[in-house]
């Protein structure tokens, strides 16, 4: 069998960024921004939990850690699916398919951040916190300015592991229609008929470069932290 790529060459601009410039942006370019929006909707609400979690030990972190739990153990279809659904019932108005993504994608994606994030502020050294107290600061602000610095820098590379996964993870819009790359890769299918294997090849070698690239930034941080 011959591959024949000019079936992605005819077809690049609807798959790099569909029709972007009449505001329906599409393909490599949604799923960047899905990606983005999400990762740092998912960062923050972790670093609330986690906050949340260290500040107020006993029952206060036991349900939040349930909580999280409980995300984590939904698959995350059927996260899309129950928001795809709910919110517009919520709101009584439409809600855009990709804001929808981007909030189950974060919804799903804050466990783990909280998770990766509290086990580096365990991690840290109990003088840390004592050194704070003795400085005259609150728990709020030792948390804030000692201890959340620290923790960050030493789970980066968890962060950035969470941010390639949920990078495939948008791949699951298409279950919505939201139009990222596989959804805008199987609109280019669908229409040609004739190049699935062109096609689709186009999209995961585009997927790996992605993780890829941010896998070899996670080897580099490691090494970088070794030698310091």
């Amino acid at each position: 069998m011959t591959l024949d790529f000019s079936v992605i060459i005819d077809n690049l601009p609807y798959l790099l960024w569909r029709r972007a410039a009449q505001g329906q942006p599409g393909g490599v370019l949604l799923t960047v921004l899905m990606a983005v929006g999400a990762g740092a909707l998912a960062f923050i609400g972790g670093l609330l939990m986690a906050g949340l979690a260290w500040r107020f030990p006993g029952w206060p972190r036991r349900l939040i850690i349930i909580w999280a739990e409980f995300i984590r153990g939904i698959p995350l279809i059927f996260v899309i699916f129950w928001l795809f659904f709910l919110l517009p019932m919520l709101f009584g108005s439409a809600i855009p398919g990709p804001m929808t993504v981007v909030l189950a994608l974060a919804w799903f994606s804050s466990a783990a951040v909280m998770h990766a994030t509290l086990a580096g502020l365990q991690a840290l050294p109990p003088g840390q916190t004592e050194a704070g107290v003795v400085s005259g600061l609150s728990e709020w602000q030792i948390l804030r300015w000692l201890l959340l610095p620290q923790a960050m820098r030493n789970v980066l590379p968890s962060y950035i592991g969470l941010m390639v996964s949920l990078l495939k993870d948008t791949s699951l819009a298409f279950i919505v229609n939201v139009p990222e790359l596989t959804t805008v890769a199987g609109q280019v299918n669908n229409r040609e008929q004739i190049y699935p294997a062109e096609i689709f090849i186009f999209t995961g070698v585009v997927y790996y470069l992605f993780c890829a690239s941010l896998s070899q930034l996670t080897t580099r941080l490691g090494k970088a932290k070794a030698a310091a």
